[in-house]
């Protein structure tokens, strides 16, 4: 990558907006121009990265060994640098035949050594997102045996135990998957780092794009790869701009200025529906909206008072009116498009349901509870929205508005009484949300279990935790799904949380620009499908 300079973040502004006295912006033919938020990139190493924009950037500078199609993404993962698998008859052996002839973009071949470097610095770097991996067994201890590439097109990975092949593949589909140049890495180890400080903010993948030019919180360009094994990119260049102000990406895209716009509020989007030049793409994303109320909070710990605010939340009402087309009503901790996916929707307001709710559970009028919520505007509504028909109930409800890093702190130490907020898929599994909700093997506080929703809210539950953990292991991929279908339904029923709405993506997008892929709830967005 080379650094980004003054002048050429100024050519490239000059480039994407070219005007004329008596005409509109116009971004080039063969350059794709991105308004979006980008301030949460911290590493683009696909060993480290684990926030949205990282994940966009490597989603088009790498391949993995599983990838799912862009133009069908319902049909599950597909082969990608890996063109074929088997797994042995124990379940733990799998044998990855890769493809040949594909080249990174140093022009050094891809061989199943560097499937097997990637997977295995992956491990050994212990990163955040490192658990995709380890949760098969893989440790710095063993890693040399369970992850080895026996020839140059082969790689066998040997996990602790028999799981679902579709949970393992789903997995290796994941950022942390993306395969790296080994030769390419290892020229930039310092201190026997595997490359982590350069791949930090350079790429050594074999994707549709190379990183040109990166500057944190401001922007990004990538260049196409025009050897890319896939297709040749339309776009020869895609410059991401980081601008976080809905009006101000609005004015740009009605301007031309820019082809995309990706953080558009509901007034904005309105305003840019009329508008015959820009249409507005939908896409369901991954994102899950939830109200948790803590186990150790009595009377919260009450069935009926738990089902009583169940039906004290009016779901329909804040998607026509606060959400406006950004969220839509879901109930289930599996997102829709996942593999066992539950659509049913089984409560709506009703306040009459609730207060008889709580009459029978003996507290009509003497709940007083603190909801735990980001500062942001659009969270705050919802917690005012949600305030309202609880104290209609009979509930009165002090708001505590936090910083994010606030209210996480006090809801991982299991102080809440109520926590409102957001929950995102970590890999394109049923098990990434299943082990979060309905998975929890150690209630005590001394476990200290605080990746799981379910132990964050001292939700004791053994028999769903057998269950969850049994689905992971299911080999028949139809009948996995069914696992899952019925531990959601008992979870509608018997959880504390109060799963309210599925996250919509609306993106402005200028008329004549076609084949954007944002990635719906299983991937990242797809640059190299865009063509104008």
């Amino acid at each position: 990558m080379t650094k980004f300079t003054s002048a050429f973040a100024a050519g490239m502004l000059a480039a994407v907006a070219m005007t004329s006295t008596a005409a509109l912006a116009a971004t080039p033919k063969d350059t794709l121009v991105i308004a979006t938020s980008i301030d949460d990139i911290v590493s683009l190493d696909p060993a480290e990265a684990f926030e949205f924009s990282g994940g966009d950037l490597l989603q088009n500078t790498y391949d993995h060994l599983v990838e799912f199609d862009p133009k069908n993404l319902s049909a599950g993962y597909q082969p990608g640098l890996a063109t074929s698998w088997s797994v042995s008859e124990d379940g733990k052996t799998f044998t990855l035949k890769m493809r040949e002839g594909v080249k990174f973009q140093s022009g050094n071949p891809f061989t199943a050594a560097d499937a097997e470097f990637t997977l295995r610095r992956a491990v050994l770097l212990q990163k955040t997102p490192s658990f995709i991996l380890t949760q098969f067994g893989f440790t710095k201890d063993n890693v040399n045996e369970t992850i080895k590439a026996t020839d140059a097109s082969t790689l066998v990975i040997v996990t602790d135990k028999k799981y679902a092949q579709s949970f393992v593949l789903n997995c290796l589909s994941a950022t942390i998957g993306s395969i790296v140049d080994k030769k390419t890495a290892l020229e930039h180890e310092k201190d026997g780092d595997f490359g982590y400080e350069w791949l930090k903010t350079n790429t050594a993948g074999t994707g549709a794009y190379s990183l040109k030019a990166w500057k944190p919180n401001e922007s990004y360009v990538l260049e196409a790869n025009e050897g890319y094994w896939r297709a040749k990119p339309a776009m020869k260049r895609v410059f991401v701009r980081h601008i976080s102000e809905s009006a101000s990406q609005r004015l740009l895209l009605e301007k031309g200025d820019i082809d995309v716009a990706r953080n558009l509020s509901p007034e904005d989007i309105a305003a840019v529906s009329s508008n015959a030049d820009i249409k507005v793409a939908e896409d369901l994303r991954g994102r899950i909206m939830y109200m948790a109320l803590n186990q150790k909070k009595a009377p919260l710990n009450d069935p009926k008072v738990i089902e009583a605010f169940k039906w004290a939340i009016d779901y329909k009402g804040m998607t026509d009116t606060i959400l406006r087309g950004q969220y839509t009503v879901h109930q289930a901790f599996l997102p829709l498009t996942y593999l066992g996916e539950l659509k049913d929707k089984p409560y709506t307001l009703d306040i009459a349901k609730a207060k008889a709710l709580l009459a029978e559970a003996g507290h009509a009028n003497d709940i007083a509870v603190k909801i735990n919520h980001r500062n942001d505007p659009q969270t705050m509504a919802i917690a005012q929205a949600i305030q309202g028909t609880l104290t209609q109930a009979g509930i009165k409800v002090e708001l505590t508005a936090m910083t994010g890093k606030q209210s996480l702190g006090e809801y991982r130490a299991r102080e809440h009484d109520i926590y409102l907020g957001a929950w995102g898929p970590d890999y394109p599994d049923p098990h990434t949300n299943a082990d979060t909700f309905a998975h929890n093997p150690n209630n005590t506080d001394e476990a200290k279990l605080t990746g799981k929703l379910a132990w964050r809210n001292a939700w004791d539950i053994p028999e769903m935790t057998k269950a969850t953990a049994a689905a992971v292991e299911e080999s028949e991929t139809a009948k996995r799904a069914e696992m899952y279908r019925a531990i959601q339904v008992e979870h509608q029923k018997t959880s504390p949380f109060a799963m309210l709405f599925q996250k919509i993506e609306q993106t402005g997008v200028r008329k004549g620009v076609e084949g954007l892929v944002t990635g719906s709830a299983i991937s990242s967005v797809y640059y190299w499908t865009v063509t104008k």
